[in-house]
């Protein structure tokens, strides 16, 4: 392959890793909460990682500690030989038991510098994973709250959209309301127009007339009923007889009044 060939190759690679990225970053943006849980996820697995690592080193602490306490006891065995040799007499043996001492000595002097390192290492390593720890999750929480805000910030602005909208809407069908309105005012008009020609149309004088007819033809035949009976019947058209005060009452009987009673 050529250096044209790998040239060309590189450059398509870098750009199929823009459109990758370019995907994933809208991704990301149209699903923020996901991202958050895949660090939070990231966050979990890290502390985890490194407290593996913290407990490796907690444990070569324990085990400098158990050495150090050996080379106490070892210091102290060696030191009361030595004593007991060099008091009943036996130099040599005094004087190798001594030499012994001051190498565990020294190897103790070693351990205990190394345990207080390890020991002052680990306070340090702790130290620093529980302020990290304790960072990521303000910030984490903190983009929880961020992303909440964000939440309520969209809806509003939606709603704000969609009023603005049917505002503009609304006020786009002015027009159609004044014309429908101009057509139930001419229709209302006309419909009272109608009413009061229809109402003037009217003769009441034949009415009046008709009426009247009808009242005398009732009389009229009040009267003829009220004769074949035998009533009397007032002048003012009243049809029970009338008694003055003081008067004799008179029986009226219902149909022809015989002679001689």
């Amino acid at each position: 392959m050529g250096k044209v060939e790998r040239l060309m190759f590189k450059r398509l690679g870098n750009l199929i890793k823009g459109f990758f990225g370019l995907f994933v970053g809208n991704l990301e943006k149209k699903n923020p909460e996901a991202l958050l849980d895949v660090e939070k996820e990231n966050l979990r697995r890290q502390i985890a990682e490194f407290n593996k690592g913290l407990a490796a080193h907690a444990g070569v602490v324990e085990r400098l500690i158990t050495q150090a306490k050996k080379l106490d006891r070892e210091e102290d065995d060696l030191r009361a030989k030595t004593t007991a040799n060099l008091k009943a007499g036996n130099r040599d043996a005094a004087g190798e038991y001594a030499l012994k001492l001051k190498q565990v000595q020294k190897e103790h002097d070693e351990v205990k510098e190394q345990l207080e390192a390890a020991e002052t290492r680990y306070q340090e390593l702790t130290k620093a994973r529980d302020v990290s720890v304790k960072e990521a999750k303000e910030k984490i929480d903190r983009l929880a709250r961020d992303i909440d805000d964000m939440k309520v910030q969209k809806a509003m602005a939606e709603l704000n959209e969609m009023a603005a909208g049917m505002v503009t809407e609304i006020g786009g069908a002015g027009d159609t309301l004044n014309r429908l309105e101009g057509i139930v005012e001419e229709e209302r008009t006309k419909a009272a127009g109608r009413a009061r020609v229809a109402k003037d149309q009217l003769d009441l004088g034949d009415i009046e007339q008709k009426a009247a007819e009808q009242d005398a033809l009732a009389d009229l035949a009040l009267a003829e009923f009220a004769a074949a009976e035998g009533i009397e019947m007032e002048t003012g058209g009243s049809a029970s007889s009338s008694e003055s005060p003081g008067s004799e009452s008179t029986g009226s009987t219902m149909g022809p009044v015989k002679e001689g009673e």
